[in-house]
C-alpha cells in the first residue's frame, strides 16, 4: 500500500525551527517528486499553487515558494525513504498545516494536481 506520512509539526515561537519529515512506504520515494505545500487551519478550500512552498525532484532539482527561500530546506534521505523540509527563522505567517505529497511529473510541480499521493498534514504553529 502506498502511503505518505508527514510529521514533526509543533507550537515553536517565532525565530525557532522545526523539522518536518515526509515518510513514504509502498515505493521508492527517490523515484517521485516529493512536494510540500501549506494551508492555513481552518481553511476550507483545496490546494491551490499559492499554497506551494517547495519541491525535490527525482533528479535533484530543487524549488522553493518566495516567501520561503532561504529559511526553508529540502532534502532526501533515500536510505530512509524519506523527505525533510528543515524550516528555520520561522514567522507567524509560516502557520499552516503542511502536507507532503509525490508525483511522478516534473512538469508543474508547483501545482497540487500533479501529485499522485499525500501525506495527512502536520499542523505547525508559530507563536509571537
Amino acid at each position: 500500500e502506498v502511503q505518505l506520512q508527514a510529521y514533526g509539526g509543533g507550537l515553536v515561537q517565532v525565530g525557532g525551527s522545526l523539522r518536518l519529515s515526509c515518510a513514504a512506504s509502498g515505493f521508492t520515494a527517490d523515484d517521485y517528486v516529493i512536494g510540500w505545500f501549506r494551508q492555513a487551519p481552518g481553511t476550507e478550500r483545496d490546494l491551490t499553487v499559492s499554497d506551494f512552498v517547495a519541491f525535490v525532484t527525482a533528479n535533484g532539482n530543487i524549488a522553493y515558494e518566495d516567501s520561503v527561500k532561504g529559511r526553508f530546506t529540502i532534502s532526501r534521505d533515500n536510505a530512509k525513504n524519506t523527505v525533510y523540509l528543515q524550516m528555520n527563522s520561522l514567522k507567524p505567517e509560516d502557520t499552516a498545516v503542511y502536507y507532503c505529497a509525490a508525483g511522478t511529473t516534473n512538469f508543474l510541480t508547483d501545482y497540487p494536481g500533479s501529485y499522485d499521493y499525500w501525506g495527512q498534514g502536520t499542523l505547525v504553529t508559530v507563536s509571537s
